[in-house]
């Protein structure tokens, strides 16, 4: 225990210098255990006593509760983009032009890695952060300085001498040893996996708790000054003067000052060759005119600057051969073909399966058993297989299709008239009924901590559940049966369960896992039913009085509770202890939201769909999963889908991203 002032703050620069040797250089000097227990005594004595807290105390770094959304701030320098190729030919147009609106001859240019995350604007005052900006509009951007205080490596008082004002801009991105383990995790909890680290890293960013965002121990590389006079004069000696400072740079070894063209592409080769054993992602380079006075005699065109440009490199590929096509079954029957590859080392990791989708993609591409293939990762999740290389197709190769039995239980598969996908129509199917209890327990239906999908194997494999009502019958005697599992995993999982007995309407229908029925038809029903008793006894055309609820899903919901067996699960998780209720959620009145009705199609940057649908529903909006007449706006993110065209054809009004936010 912490007994003065002096003790106290000897001890936070302890800890500022232990988190420099763990964070930025990767050697630490203490035992994780013996830094918590220091954390635990800056904690302490900041908690009794609030009027001596120093705002440099690691401590301080994740101490704000959530908060209620993001306020936009406006940069004190707009944050522009660079223009992209992928072309030599258009960066030697970008050198040429540069020489001649600067009339001469010689000009160095700076080269850096273009990383693969999200940008960020860091002001200090005095030296000490006081703001931080993602990019936003450009003009203005999300204030998420709580959160980026979680970030270890970036400091939040300055060393040396510093200009009184400085907005420093920089990149946050995941390294790829956090992403993989930070997808493992959600792939444990049945959650969708992050397509890649700059997704990861700005949703992150965007988490309304500080304590949520340090937990997914964030990185950041700076690389400019937008504001504030500097002692330097040169692109090259920014990085320089940034290190000095305290601030996370560039390697030197991944810098390069070079004259011409020849320069810029050697370098360009010998970080395209180091691409792969790098621990974080990047998708090229950026070449930016290297004296900073000719930054401000070039200017900017539009949005864009006139002194750099960023040079992209193609995605990431490998060939490797087909050796076989095995079916999954999913959890509402569906078969998705999946490429068995030869091994092959791709992105820092070694690939050896790739999902086909459906039988209709394979059909496209004509992809065959012993085909060699080109396959893509480029930071995503699940590797695709791009093309196939036809001039190495062995002879005798036959088309692929799809079996007619399905591979667990052996039922004759159903293609259902509309749909793409191929389904096995067994409900008690094995591999179903695994799936079933994975997507039940998932944090988006019941949410059950600590019951990934390597644990319901497990209790499926050595017969303690066979189905999601028996969840509710496990105990301590039945649990040690399982590999790994002591007294506190037990103590975890039952700890998990016995809360998820109490759970809103919503999550339980969506744990029902009820054919077409999302997040948003499980809450549109929750919100129309207002109890279960009443939800079961509804027809299909009650269903469609509904708004946001189509003739499919009405007659797939109204089966579902028709089904004999699934009533009888209903009855028995009722039995067991399962209190479905519907929770009141606060709403603000008044808004322009109020009864219009959303559909969400894309990614979107700044929210997750679940975020994004919660905003809109607590302004008094409905958000539906399907674009109709009825439909008031269509939110667009990256990558939209067919709802936006549908939104087109029917002339529904389309919101990007900012236009929601100012809505908002």
């Amino acid at each position: 225990m912490l007994k003065s002032h002096k003790e106290y703050s000897a001890l936070v620069e302890e800890m500022i210098g232990h988190d420099r040797r763990y964070y930025d250089e990767a050697m630490p000097t203490i035992s994780d255990q013996e830094y918590d227990r220091k954390m635990k005594q800056l904690i302490a004595y900041e908690k009794a006593h609030p009027e001596e807290i120093d705002p440099n105390s690691p401590a301080q770094r994740v101490a704000e509760s959530p908060t209620e959304g993001f306020v936009q701030k406006n940069h004190l320098v707009p944050m522009y983009s660079l223009p992209n190729t992928y072309s030599e030919e258009e960066v030697g147009d970008f050198v040429k032009r540069v020489h001649k609106l600067l009339e001469k001859k010689e000009v160095a240019f700076c080269c850096e890695l273009k990383m693969d995350g999200t940008a960020i604007s860091l002001r200090y005052e005095e030296g000490k952060l006081v703001q931080a900006l993602t990019r936003g509009n450009g003009k203005e951007g999300d204030d998420v300085t709580a959160n980026i205080k979680t970030i270890h490596s970036i400091p939040l008082k300055l060393s040396g001498k510093v200009p009184k004002v400085m907005e420093v801009r920089g990149e946050v991105y995941l390294s790829l040893a956090t992403f993989r383990s930070i997808n493992a995790a959600r792939e444990e909890e049945g959650l969708e996996l992050f397509a890649n680290p700059r997704n990861a890293a700005a949703g992150s960013l965007k988490l309304l708790d500080p304590r949520e965002v340090a937990k997914r121990k964030l990185n950041i590389v700076t690389y400019g000054i937008a504001e504030g006079e500097a002692t330097v004069k040169t692109q090259y000696e920014v990085h320089a003067f940034l290190k000095a400072a305290g601030l996370p740079t560039a390697s030197p070894k991944h810098l390069a000052v070079v004259h011409d063209l020849v320069g810029i592409m050697r370098f360009a080769e010998k970080i395209h060759q180091e691409r792969e054993d790098l621990p974080f992602e990047i998708d090229g380079m950026v070449v930016k005119v290297d004296e900073l006075k000719a930054h401000e005699q070039l200017g900017h065109t539009g949005k864009v600057p006139r002194f750099a440009i960023a040079y992209k490199f193609a995605p990431l590929q490998a060939h490797t051969v087909i050796e076989e096509i095995t079916v999954q079954v999913g959890r509402t029957g569906v078969l998705t073909p999946v490429a068995e590859l030869k091994p092959v080392f791709l992105a820092g990791s070694t690939i050896a399966r790739a999902t086909l989708h459906n039988r209709e993609e394979i059909a496209r591409k004509d992809i065959r058993i012993k085909d060699t293939v080109i396959i893509e990762k480029g930071g995503d999740v699940i590797p695709k297989v791009v093309e196939v290389d036809l001039k190495k197709r062995p002879d005798g190769s036959k088309p692929w299709h799809m079996p007619k039995h399905c591979p667990v239980c052996n039922a004759a598969v159903v293609h259902l008239e509309g749909e793409v996908a191929v389904r096995c129509p067994n409900a008690k199917c094995g591999a179903q009924r695994v799936r079933r209890i994975i997507y039940f327990a998932s944090k988006h239906a019941m949410d059950i901590e600590h019951m990934g999908e390597k644990v319901v194997e497990q209790l499926v494999e050595k017969g303690l559940v066979s189905r999601i009502s028996d969840i509710y019958l496990l105990d301590e005697k039945k649990l040690a049966h399982l590999e790994g599992f002591k007294e506190k995993s037990i103590h975890n999982l039952l700890s998990s369960i016995e809360t998820s007995r109490k759970c809103p309407l919503s999550r339980f229908l969506m744990g029902l896992g009820i054919k077409y029925v999302g997040t948003e038809t499980a809450e549109l029903l929750a919100e129309h039913a207002k109890n279960l008793d009443e939800l079961l006894h509804m027809r299909a055309e009650d269903l469609t009085k509904i708004d946001g609820i189509g003739e499919k899903t009405a007659v797939a919901i109204a089966e579902f509770f028709k089904d004999e067996d699934n009533r009888e699960e209903i009855k028995l998780l009722l039995k067991h202890g399962v209190h479905p209720q519907e929770s009141a959620k606060k709403k603000i009145s008044g808004h322009t939201f109020e009864g219009k009705v959303f559909v969400l199609t894309g990614t979107l940057a700044s929210f997750s769909r679940d975020e994004a649908a919660e905003a809109i529903k607590e302004r008094g909006g409905k958000v539906s999963g399907s674009v109709s007449k009825n439909t008031d706006y269509v939110l667009v993110g990256d990558e939209p889908g067919s709802k936006y065209e549908k939104a087109k054809e029917l002339k529904i009004a389309v919101l990007d991203e900012e236009q929601f936010r100012k809505m908002l």
